[in-house]
């Protein structure tokens, strides 16, 4: 069996949109948005939403929500900045407490929505004024900073341009060897495949945007080591929602609620692991913020939430639960940040900004409700 053409068509619509977005950009700041400091200024301001957004997406799918990330963000990068600057502590002890803390409130979340069935939405918003709240008290309305070095490296860091170079093309090497793993085996199996011209196009084109996605990191100053965590973690998280019975089970209760409960699966206890699981990804990305920040803000985080959600629907994540990609919310995440980045060098008023965004993401939902309904 072959897919189609525009099957392919929609599967790549995101990347589409993304290429679409940097051309404009591209002509709009006389080639300033494409350079290659640019690009890798703007993977690194992308790659805490991304870590977020890569959590947000499963609960997503499962439908619920979480509206505290921006807070909660803070709060974690706050108390993992005081222990670091105030109290001495290492960077890794700095961390371990802060993703303790991401882990505990995760559970905090899980335990009323999961066990108390208190709707997402209204745990999830008491938790953003909660954590907010404690960011001001941890901070003491103050900035907390400067951070250790080593800290600050994992917002900052980089690894050097010539093992970036290497690294770069074993990813080239190693995708085009698991695509031919996945098509044999699917062909092998009698599952519908691509026609090979489609196929190699799209492995060539795909080659191509990795390899040039590396070279643009390898002119700068080589691959931040925030952008490492968010490729590591989204190649964690698709096989987990992709190859494992957790992951392929929250998709089911996404989907068809009452008849994954009658399948057997435990509803209350796998939403409890999953928010535990998310606590843990905000705390990390609220970590990658404070570092590349170098600093806890009281402000930090603020209108987080719009972008980690709104990366997840952009990227093909459907509000109606049991649909969405983890790679398409990461694309999602960079359509975002590449609108910020775009719309400052352009030096666009504030105010269109946010209107910008918000009009976005409304014909993202409109066009997910459209097409659900038509199907």
């Amino acid at each position: 069996m072959k897919i189609s053409f525009v099957q392919n068509i929609r599967k790549y619509t995101m990347l589409i949109a993304l290429v679409g977005i940097w051309l404009i950009f591209y002509v709009l700041t006389e080639g300033v948005f494409l350079s290659p400091r640019n690009l890798s200024n703007l993977f690194l301001q992308t790659a805490a939403v991304a870590i977020i957004t890569i959590g947000m997406t499963l609960v997503i799918v499962t439908r619920n929500i979480d509206l505290s990330v921006g807070s909660v963000a803070a709060f974690t990068g706050a108390i993992a900045a005081f222990v670091n600057v105030k109290m001495g502590l290492p960077a890794g002890e700095a961390m371990a407490l802060a993703l303790l803390a991401g882990i505990l409130i995760g559970a905090w979340h899980g335990f009323w929505i999961a066990y108390r069935l208190v709707p997402a939405f209204i745990v999830t918003l008491a938790s953003m004024m909660i954590f907010r709240g404690g960011v001001l008290g941890i901070t003491q309305g103050a900035t907390i900073a400067p951070l250790s070095a080593s800290f600050k490296g994992l917002g900052q860091g980089y690894i050097v341009p010539g093992i970036s170079l290497w690294i770069g093309i074993a990813v080239v090497v190693i995708y085009v060897a698991m695509d031919f793993l996945k098509r044999h085996r699917r062909a092998k199996l009698n599952f519908p495949v691509q026609k090979f011209p489609f196929f190699a196009l799209k492995m060539a084109l795909i080659s191509v945007a990795i390899g040039a996605f590396f070279m643009i990191l390898v002119q700068n100053r080589g691959i931040p080591y925030a952008v490492i965590l968010v490729m590591a973690l989204a190649v964690l998280f698709d096989f987990m929602s992709r190859q494992m019975v957790f992951g392929r089970q929250l998709y089911a209760i996404g989907g068809n609620p009452d008849a994954a409960s009658l399948s057997g699966i435990n509803i209350r206890k796998r939403i409890m692991m999953l928010y535990v699981i998310f606590g843990a990804l905000t705390a990390v990305g609220g970590m990658v913020l404070t570092a590349r920040l170098n600093a806890a803000t009281t402000s930090a985080g603020q209108g987080m939430e719009l972008d980690v959600i709104a990366a997840a629907v952009i990227g093909g994540t459907s509000l109606m639960g049991g649909e969405g990609t983890i790679w398409g919310s990461v694309i999602g995440a960079l359509i975002m940040a590449s609108l910020d980045n775009g719309m400052s060098l352009m030096d666009t008023n504030i105010t269109y900004q946010y209107i910008i965004k918000g009009m976005i993401l409304l014909l993202a939902v409109w066009v997910d409700i459209a097409t659900r309904n038509k199907a």
